[in-house]
């Protein structure tokens, strides 16, 4: 299990909610960078403690305990990462509806980072839609707290459930990820090329890095090479690796 005593830093909200009744770890995915050849950051993806599924841990969580997933979740994912000997940055997913309040649930992320000596600067945090956002003022709070703090934020799934324009309307993450249904087959499909530039000339505009997810052909990734798309991922590159890393990609930008 994750550490109590490291919540315990945590905000009175999630301390109040019930124990987790429930384990789980992490797999990594690498983000890479073509424009470099580097592996641009390390992707934790929950998953169970045998590599079951996420869907299969996150069927357990429920509206009273999704605010002690979240932060342990956070912990988890910090800690694997500095056993593992993550150079890169790491993205950690977190539930939006599951922060009472900026300032304070950070509090848990700062500790571990601190404990485990991994950067601050080097965690990303992504904003996932696995539920509704219920207040659109209380993410941009996040975000320009998180932003404040040094961390780097991402909207995860750009193009797909309840984000899209809206968000980059009423604030601005650092980077977005491209969904993967708008990636699926986009060399043969020329509507979803054209969505794909248009958000790719907002980002520009908006001084936002897009990250185009659910690469798994070698001519879809050559469309969004010419579309000037630096980071990239999917299972061209490498799958989920469980409680390990994968470091040995060809990530030549030719």
């Amino acid at each position: 299990m994750v550490d109590q005593e490291t919540l315990s830093v945590g905000c009175s909200g999630c301390l109040s909610t019930p124990e987790l009744q429930f384990d789980f770890t992490m797999a990594f995915q690498p983000i890479v960078n073509l424009g470099n050849g580097t592996i641009f950051a390390q992707e934790a993806l929950v998953r169970g403690l045998n590599n079951e599924s996420a869907a299969s841990i996150l069927s357990q969580v429920t509206d009273q305990s999704r605010y002690r997933f979240d932060q342990a979740c956070r912990v988890r994912a910090i800690q694997l990462a500095a056993e593992l000997g993550i150079q890169s940055m790491v993205s950690i997913n977190f539930l939006p509806n599951a922060v009472y309040q900026p300032d304070l649930c950070i509090r848990t992320t700062i500790e571990t980072a601190k404990q485990c000596n991994f950067p601050l600067n080097k965690i990303l945090f992504e904003l996932t839609e696995v539920e509704k956002v219920k207040d659109y003022a209380h993410v941009r709070a996040i975000i320009e707290h998180y932003q404040k703090l040094g961390f780097k934020t991402a909207l995860d799934d750009f193009g797909a459930g309840y984000s899209g324009l809206n968000f980059l309307a009423d604030f601005q993450p650092d980077f977005i990820k491209l969904d993967m249904a708008l990636i699926r087959n986009i060399d043969q499909d020329k509507g979803r090329q054209a969505i794909v530039r248009g958000i790719i000339q907002v980002c520009r505009e908006l001084a936002i890095e897009p990250i185009a997810e659910g690469i798994e052909t070698e001519a879809e990734l050559a469309v969004l090479k010419q579309m000037d798309i630096q980071l990239f991922q999917g299972y061209y590159f490498a799958k989920p690796s469980f409680r390990s890393i994968t470091t040995h990609l060809n990530l030549s930008p030719g």
